[in-house]
């Protein structure tokens, strides 16, 4: 008998999810936006920037927790991401991808425990990369 593959699952029974977004604007001025107070506000939530530095741990207003493991500018982050409602931490990582005048913003989520996990940050990233992008072509 054969298992039946769920959406988004990975060889070791944990979920992923990834949104990306094309938009016609320079990967540095993406990139800079990204890590701004109203940038890093838009996809993690309010913090202060000062607390917010490769491996140390942070805390946003709205509760999410995590370090940040890599941090490559102009390229890409690696942090670890628990909302304050879930057990469990995910890996979160973004990357800024250039493509001539166009960049593509890449938001790409593992360790998600199940399908209501990878649920839930779908539609997470889904706004999230919406509000980046009108705040971008503004």
């Amino acid at each position: 008998m054969e298992k039946t593959k769920v959406v988004g699952q990975t060889r070791d029974a944990r979920f992923q999810i990834g949104a990306r977004k094309t938009v016609d604007v320079p990967a540095e001025t993406v990139w800079i936006f990204l890590f701004s107070e109203a940038g890093v506000s838009s996809w993690l939530g309010k913090i202060s920037l000062e607390n917010f530095e490769l491996g140390k741990p942070f805390k946003t207003e709205e509760g999410i927790e995590g370090k940040i493991n890599v941090f490559k500018p102009n390229s890409h982050i690696r942090l670890t991401w628990k909302p304050r409602h879930w057990t469990n931490s995910s890996a979160l990582q973004i990357r800024v991808i250039p493509s001539k005048e166009k960049t593509t913003i890449s938001f790409h989520q593992d360790k998600l425990l199940d399908p209501q996990q990878r649920d839930e940050m779908k539609v997470y990233w889904d706004a999230v990369i919406g509000k980046i992008e009108k705040e971008l072509l503004k």
